[in-house]
């Protein structure tokens, strides 16, 4: 990865051409204060960010795609229009950011600091994916390409972070299947844990249940909302 320094940064932004012209995708940003900057529209791809400080920082329309901001604080910054697809935050910060049109797909929001956040129906990824309340049909592969297909009860818990995929408390398995339906089965094994059987007609339930939504890979029934998106996980 090549390196940025600030004075490199600060060149970059003084001109629209310069700007229009910048490569920033792949880079390491260390030890920098980028508070108040004009960044909008830059290009981060790919990029690591380390004891680097963004505090009002005009981020609008910025890439953060694949990125790397573990434990950065991004504080009070318009992100407006912004992609934060696959960017790890890990407890990182977004306190009072404008996220209007923000795009969070498969970003890692795991403990970062959410508070006072701006987001509008034009945020994408950042809602729960899953009904919050009622009951849900969900559906899940399994060993050996076995679909099964699951009652998420209304008052089973349930939670999905910044992918279509869910988790839920408990579920009742209510058929398995081969991916296309020409043959039955009556228990299936987890892809994951293979002394997790699911069984047709019984009850499946997970007692040390992971509330926290912005954890995706963690304990919990995990589920697709359609059987197209289980069979191409």
């Amino acid at each position: 990865m090549k390196q940025i320094t600030l004075a490199e940064l600060q060149r970059i932004i003084e001109s629209e051409e310069a700007r229009g012209s910048a490569n920033l995708m792949e880079a390491e940003f260390q030890d920098m204060d980028l508070s108040g900057m004009d960044l909008h529209g830059l290009n981060f791809s790919k990029s690591a960010f380390q004891n680097v400080t963004f505090r009002g920082t005009n981020l609008a329309g910025a890439i953060f795609e694949n990125s790397l901001l573990d434990g950065i604080a991004l504080i009070e910054c318009d992100l407006t229009g912004a992609s934060l697809v696959g960017t790890c935050l890990r407890e990182g910060s977004l306190k009072g950011c404008d996220c209007r049109g923000v795009d969070f797909y498969s970003a890692v929001l795991e403990h970062t600091d959410l508070t006072d956040i701006i987001t509008d129906d034009t945020t994408k990824w950042f809602q729960m994916h899953c009904p919050a309340t009622g009951p849900i049909l969900g559906y899940k592969k399994c060993f050996g390409d076995r679909l099964v297909q699951l009652l998420i009860p209304a008052d089973a818990k349930r939670t999905s972070a910044t992918r279509p995929s869910c988790r839920a408390s408990k579920a009742k398995v209510l058929s398995i299947w081969n991916f296309d339906a020409t043959e039955s089965f009556d228990e299936a094994w987890s892809l994951v844990d293979d002394n997790f059987v699911y069984r047709k007609g019984q009850w499946v339930e997970v007692k040390n249940f992971n509330e926290d939504r912005w954890f995706d890979s963690t304990t919990g029934i995990h589920f697709w909302l359609t059987r197209e998106e289980a069979i191409a996980y």
